[in-house]
């Protein structure tokens, strides 16, 4: 561990450990940015999938041209409150929804979780084709307009998968345990509710926010509290295998969502996958997600929240590419080794995504952010572990 910091130019210190599941967020906005050029350089080629590319900089505080700054002045008092209220409505009349449906009844309470993915009749088909729908308005108010979207993926994708032993068109068709899908943004959570309306992994303060707890409590979303300790708690990765081998059994179970990187990239790249999603040795369908942008990235790989929003409900049109594969069947070589299956299924999204792979992780994203945010001394969590 002490020589992979060398190269990043850090030293131990103790710094605050970044929220785990969204590290993007704790970033502080008031620190200054590194000043050596030649650090930067060494760390962008270390971390280049998380490095911004767009007109907006490091962290979306670059220098601006004057027309770029003209643009993002006036849509700053045009179009970003009206969005902001549209938004806002959409969320709140979705809320009333998940309120209305939930009446009455009595959450799923279990292994740490709580939840109404059980719900049945009229109130799940309500929960769900609403959700839908909405997801669709909320997407087309923030500027995705048209979603370019292909199935199936091509032919050439249907050969990967059956040299590599995946495909099994002779046997029964089995239904997938999970979508795995490449992770760029907190955008693409609203993409696949409105495609599939799928159950993901959120920590557990999520079901306490006004208005999107009680929805994310619909969405029968899997809670985790990584740094807890205790005997009785089942782990994200064991919470997350009960959910796929569930929903690959049971028909009526609600679709689970993961993103194996663990955290977001600039979208050029494709990081080490996890083995969360492959431990159930259930298929899998994979899913590519591409921004195409001009000015603005929506990438979500190191700007603050707030600052995003704003430069997202700012950008009058969004793109967004998605690219749906076949329904991946592990071979029984690779459900006895799940590390195996991961990192074939990874090969092939970024074969048909046309994506770099990059074998760096949540640890390098960790020391990428706080040496751009001035901080040049390694996160806690990574000390921990050198301990």
């Amino acid at each position: 561990m002490e020589s992979e910091l060398r190269g990043f130019n850090t030293k131990p210190s103790k710094t605050p450990q970044p929220d785990p599941t969204h590290d993007d967020a704790s970033s502080r906005d008031d620190r200054p940015l590194l000043t050596s050029a030649s650090n930067v350089l060494e760390l962008e080629k270390k971390c280049a999938a998380y490095v911004r590319n767009d007109v907006y900089g490091a962290m979306g505080r670059g220098e601006l041209l004057l027309m770029e700054k003209l643009q993002l002045g006036i849509a700053f008092v045009t179009l970003l409150p009206l969005r902001t209220i549209l938004v806002m409505t959409v969320l709140v009349v979705y809320y009333l929804i998940c309120r209305i449906c939930t009446l009455f009844s009595v959450p799923n309470h279990g292994e740490g979780q709580e939840d109404y993915a059980h719900l049945g009749g009229w109130r799940r088909t309500v929960i769900l084709r609403s959700g839908r729908f909405l997801s669709k308005t909320l997407l087309f108010l923030v500027g995705f307009y048209r979603i370019n979207e292909t199935h199936n993926g091509s032919k050439n994708s249907q050969e990967n998968s059956k040299t590599a032993g995946t495909l099994q068109p002779d046997e029964p068709e089995q239904r997938p345990g999970a979508i795995v899908s490449n992770h760029i943004s907190y955008l693409d959570v609203l993409y696949h509710m409105s495609s599939s309306f799928p159950s993901f992994v959120a920590k557990r303060s999520v079901a306490n926010i006004p208005l999107v707890g009680l929805i994310s409590k619909c969405l029968g979303c899997v809670y985790v509290q990584r740094e807890s300790k205790s005997s009785d708690f089942k782990g994200v990765s064991g919470v997350v295998t009960d959910r796929v081998r569930k929903a690959h059994q049971d028909e009526y179970a609600p679709k689970i969502l993961l993103f194996p990187e663990g955290t977001t990239t600039n979208g050029d790249y494709l990081i080490s996958f996890k083995t969360g999603a492959f431990l159930a040795r259930a298929p899998v369908v994979p899913v590519i997600l591409k921004y195409p942008y001009q000015r603005f990235s929506p990438a979500w790989e190191s700007v603050t929240g707030m600052r995003h929003v704003v430069f997202l409900l700012c950008q009058f049109v969004n793109h967004m590419e998605v690219k749906w594969l076949p329904v991946y069947y592990p071979s029984q070589l690779e459900k006895d080794d799940p590390k195996l299956y991961a990192n074939n299924v990874r090969r092939l999204m970024a074969s048909e995504g046309n994506l770099i792979l990059s074998d760096i992780g949540l640890a390098e994203k960790r020391i990428y952010l706080a040496t751009l945010n001035g901080n040049n001394s390694m996160p806690s969590v990574l000390r921990q572990k050198d301990d």
